[in-house]
């Protein structure tokens, strides 16, 4: 079993969710996302890349897609809470405000 989908079984067992509810959940969840390919248990090209980022490298990889405009490296992992926080002293980027540019005519 892939330990993508081991984590996954694991995290929703400490939620209270059964065994068997978990297996399923988890298999459903990441057939779904693409993660494990459709009734295996085998890791797809996706799956292999997210499960060799570790559990720190996806949670930042998910934070850095939730706020465009971010790299992963912008934040920092937490294992308790299994979640990415930005950085301090990482603010947001704003744009340049420049001179519009005139039509030629």
């Amino acid at each position: 079993m892939p330990a993508i989908l081991e984590r996954l079984v694991r995290q929703l067992k400490a939620k209270g969710v059964s065994k068997n509810k978990a297996h399923a959940v988890a298999v459903s969840q990441l057939q779904r996302a693409g993660i494990i390919k459709k009734g295996t248990l085998e890791l797809t090209a996706k799956g292999k890349k997210r499960q060799a980022l570790g559990p720190a490298g996806r949670a930042k990889s998910r934070a850095a897609k939730k706020n465009k405009g971010r790299k992963p490296s912008d934040y920092k992992y937490n294992k308790k809470t299994n979640r990415a926080t930005l950085k301090k002293g990482r603010k947001k980027r704003k744009k340049k405000k420049g001179r519009k540019k005139r039509k030629k005519k």
